[in-house]
């Protein structure tokens, strides 16, 4: 797991309100985008897709994972993880989000978003400090 400098994220979360650029959310117009850097040095981008039945909406943070896997597969892991949106809010990933995202974290992986003091980085861990974790043997 690699510790990014404060730079490294803030072009990962410059990255991540380009994705919220492309969103498709038509029905909320709350336009939100996510940047995940792969301990390969890969960063992946995915943005929030809205339906009218919006439990069907997907977040932008799970479409940025979904995208990793298909792209470099199953062994994927996160070092770090950048939200943003373009409605000037505050974008900590959602606690579905959170769940999807730690079953990909590496130890230590830093998430970065904007607040209306400026961007906050913490580790992971303290956004999902108790996840589910079910390994089967």
């Amino acid at each position: 797991m690699t510790i990014l400098p404060q730079a490294a994220l803030e072009d990962l979360l410059e990255m991540a309100r380009q994705a919220a650029g492309r969103s498709y959310s038509p029905y909320s117009r709350f336009r939100v985008g996510a940047a995940i850097r792969l301990a390969s040095g890969e960063v992946v981008t995915g943005t929030n897709v809205e339906n009218v039945s919006y439990g069907l909406t997907v977040c932008a943070e799970r479409s940025a994972v979904v995208r990793a896997v298909s792209q470099f597969g199953p062994d994927i892991r996160i070092d770090a993880v950048a939200i943003a949106n373009l409605n000037g809010q505050p974008s900590p990933p959602c606690g579905a989000c959170r769940q999807v995202l730690a079953e990909f974290i590496q130890h230590g992986a830093q998430v970065v978003f904007p607040t209306a003091s400026g961007p906050r980085t913490m580790a992971f861990s303290e956004l999902l400090p108790h996840g589910s974790d079910l390994k089967l043997k």
